[in-house]
């Protein structure tokens, strides 16, 4: 080997350096994610900013204005990143490869083209052609867009510097790279000394920059986890790719909350907003069908009224299958555990299988009880009426407990047609009357079970 290298490991999931080669992560403890680079220790070292020239404020003298947000133009992307683009942020979309992530950001840039903001396209995995190809799938776009195919880095921060965008898109940063490190492009040591160089970019000059982040399936190529404590926003893409929705989940934002989701459904022309994911998930739902529930989830402001199916059967087998779809198999070995010590039903000779409708995966505990009336539903053959929601978390006693932001929820259903909604007897005591829904208020899962049945019998 060369003087002044030496060999390093690195763990491809959470960074994780290391002089020898490991089985599992002590960082992460993943197995097998360990890959071996050659550092340069050679390289020239830069000069560090004299002290004295280091300037210090105090806090009570730091004037603290409302950030300025650029508005993307479209109102799902703005709910994620907390009301807009903020002025020198850097933002890491990340997702599997083909779910969108160009497309999506493409759009970005069209719209804030068509108001003539000055933006910069960097790709280093498309050429200009294909881009211009997947530009004219989407629509018109203002003449304020720039596009450069480049993937070394000292080139394109003379770009920026001479450009002054107000937005940089990086398309992809697996494919950048730094010429004073000697590690290959996509490598754990190029990505993140690139993305340092993007956030000195950003922060110094105020650019707000977008970088692209692919994630495989197996993991074996450094992903965004790399990333995520240093940009100020991680953006996640979810969704099948062969399916109609995608999901952008934000999962870190120094700018706003966390809790928020984005849906948009992939259309011939790029991807389209879904102004209302209830009616959205509750599309093609069976009438009069067992096994059948509506519950509702919370996005962090935004109710998502969704479709829980369960199909219970006797096993011809000495072991039951469990099989979960959307939610956590754990959550409903609980709760099937909770109904027969509870309510007494025979289930450790069922197979059970569980499914969200529409392919959306939710683990908050307000659908406890929905999974729980769909289970008992199917068992018994007893269809609930199609006009009934129900949301609760459901502890291992049998209890119904409350849970946050009760009268969203039922401002929801009420909006999409429900009458009737099952809800935990504490949060039916703090709400009032709402006009056209009657609220059934229960304080166990024996109390609910004995009220679809009965509503059954009528």
């Amino acid at each position: 080997m060369a003087k002044g290298k030496s060999t390093v490991y690195f763990c491809q999931n959470c960074g994780y350096e290391s002089a020898k080669w490991m089985g599992q992560c002590p960082g992460c403890h993943e197995w097998n994610t360990f890959v071996e680079e050659i550092v340069d220790k050679s390289a020239p070292v830069k000069i560090k900013k004299a002290a004295s020239e280091a300037q210090v404020a105090k806090l009570t003298e730091i004037k603290a204005d409302q950030e300025d947000r650029i508005g993307t133009g479209m109102p799902e992307l703005d709910r994620v990143l907390g009301g807009g683009i903020v002025k020198g942020s850097l933002v890491l979309v990340g997702g599997d490869p083909g779910i969108g992530k160009s497309t999506l950001l493409l759009q970005v840039c069209r719209n804030l083209s068509l108001r003539e903001c000055n933006i910069l396209y960097i790709s280093g995995e498309e050429s200009l052609q294909q881009i211009k190809i997947r530009a004219q799938r989407i629509g018109e776009f203002g003449a304020s867009l720039s596009l450069l195919c480049e993937t070394n880095l000292d080139t394109i921060r003379e770009v920026i510097n001479r450009m002054k965008p107000q937005v940089v898109i990086i398309d992809s940063i697996q494919t950048m790279y730094n010429e004073s490190v000697s590690s290959a492009p996509g490598s754990v040591s190029q990505i993140r000394e690139t993305t340092g160089i993007l956030m000195q970019i950003a922060k110094g000059s105020g650019i707000s920059i977008f970088i692209v982040g692919h994630v495989t399936k197996d993991g074996v190529v450094a992903g965004p986890r790399v990333l995520e404590h240093m940009v100020d926003t991680v953006l996640y893409f979810e969704g099948d790719r062969h399916a109609a929705y995608r999901i952008l989940r934000g999962v870190k934002n120094r700018f706003g909350s966390t809790n928020e989701i984005g849906v948009f459904e992939m259309c011939e022309d790029g991807l389209k907003e879904v102004e209302n994911p209830s009616e959205f998930m509750l599309n093609g739902r069976p009438e009069d069908a067992s096994g059948s529930v509506v519950a509702c989830s919370m996005e962090g402001t935004r109710p998502i009224l969704l479709e829980i199916q369960a199909l219970v059967c006797h096993s011809n087998f000495g072991m039951p299958r469990r099989t979960a779809a959307g939610t956590d198999y754990n959550r409903v070995n609980l709760l099937m555990a909770v109904l027969e010590k509870r309510l007494g039903m025979s289930l450790g000779s069922c197979d059970a299988y569980i499914n969200i409708a529409g392919g959306i995966r939710m683990n908050e505990p307000a659908i406890d009880l929905g999974l729980v009336l769909a289970i008992v539903s199917s068992y018994k053959e007893m269809p609930i009426d199609s006009k009934t929601i129900c949301f609760g978390e459901v502890g291992l006693s049998g209890e119904v407990r409350a849970v946050s932001m009760a009268a969203q929820r039922v401002q929801e259903a009420r909006k999409l047609g429900f009458n009737c909604c099952i809800i935990p007897e504490v949060c039916r005591e703090n709400i009032k009357e709402v006009s056209g829904i009657r609220l059934v208020g229960v304080r166990n899962v024996q109390d609910a079970v004995r009220y679809i049945l009965s509503a059954g019998r009528e």
